[in-house]
């Protein structure tokens, strides 16, 4: 019998792709998810389980009736300015649906999880590229929510037989290379896509937020993954998870920073179009740079990014908007 693992959010941007390489590692994901900004189209190879991680009774039952090995837990509300806006929101389902996750896990004598979190946590560093141990002070209700998170992980691991890997995204970026998957969200907020939007079609445009932060040409940098490289970190960490690793906190990225300009030439480069921008005021609480010091998770599981060059994310995501225009989606 194949061993399950659970995917809270599976139908998501990352927990899509991770459930792709779960099926390629043997296992059989388990996708849970509301639907709510996940996409039923993207569960393709294990079964779709509906329900919100605050339905403390449907969460129970979906553990009971599958049984999973462990839990990689994607489901969270993610965009910043919204945080900002609808803080309650935020904590109520990042954090109480991870503490509603967690707690019926225990009840149940599953004690194996991964943390989707992010550099967010770490606020507005002063140092570049940011290692694991580095500070953690969150500048907004997202990155905040997260890192509580990140500390019931802890309390947990410390109270408890539980052993959870935390895994920090730097920039997710790119698609499937097979384009069975790649992102839609909505609304986009994501450099890459909205660059491509920019510049294949005509009423699209890009906004460069500020031009004159102190990087080589003054717009930001920052680390782009890609996010089947994403996916690989979590099979990587499950893996030694199951051989018996006690858990740990990892960034991933690259260690390389992009400007939003050169991913502006690269859509460029790969598509054979300019991509249609103006430069506007800086946003608040924009870092200059965030870049990853990621040697931690290669030292000790052998993970390298293989797809993050910055042209395979872009070629990867132009495929996955190409593919995706002659449905209007």
């Amino acid at each position: 019998m194949t061993d399950t693992v659970l995917v809270t959010g599976g139908a998501g941007y990352v927990g899509s792709h991770a459930c792709k390489e779960i099926a390629a590692a043997g296992f059989l994901p388990v996708t849970y998810d509301n639907l709510e900004r996940g996409n039923d189209w993207a569960v393709k190879w294990g079964p779709l389980e509906k329900g919100d991680i605050l339905d403390r009774e449907r969460v129970a039952s979906v553990l009971e009736q599958h049984k999973p090995v462990a839990v990689m837990h994607f489901a969270a509300y993610a965009y910043v300015g919204e945080s900002v806006d609808e803080p309650a929101m935020y904590y109520r389902n990042n954090v109480g649906g991870a503490l509603v996750v967690l707690e019926e896990m225990f009840r149940v004598g599953i004690d194996k999880f991964i943390l989707s979190s992010t550099c967010s946590t770490f606020g507005v560093p002063d140092v570049s590229p940011i290692p694991e141990d580095y500070p953690q002070n969150p500048v907004n209700p997202y990155g905040a929510s997260k890192l509580m998170v990140e500390r019931v992980l802890a309390d947990y691991a410390s109270a408890h037989d539980f052993q959870s890997m935390i895994l920090r995204y730097f920039n997710a970026a790119g698609a499937d290379a097979d384009g069975d998957i790649g992102e839609l969200h909505k609304p986009e907020t994501h450099l890459i896509p909205l660059a491509i939007d920019a510049a294949l079609e005509p009423d699209a445009a890009l906004t460069v937020f500020g031009d004159d932060y102190p990087t080589p040409d003054g717009t930001c940098v920052r680390d782009y993954v890609h996010v089947t490289d994403l996916a690989t970190a979590h099979i990587s960490t499950l893996k030694a998870l199951l051989d018996g690793h006690r858990g740990g906190s990892y960034n991933l990225g690259t260690g390389t920073g992009t400007s939003v300009l050169e991913i502006i030439d690269a859509v460029e480069r790969n598509s054979g179009k300019r991509p249609s921008y103006t430069i506007g005021p800086r946003r608040d609480g924009d870092p200059p740079e965030l870049v990853a010091e990621c040697t931690r998770i290669h030292d000790e599981f052998g993970w390298t990014p293989k797809y993050s060059d910055v042209d395979t994310l872009i070629s990867t995501a132009l495929a996955w908007k190409q593919k995706l225009a002659p449905s209007g989606a």
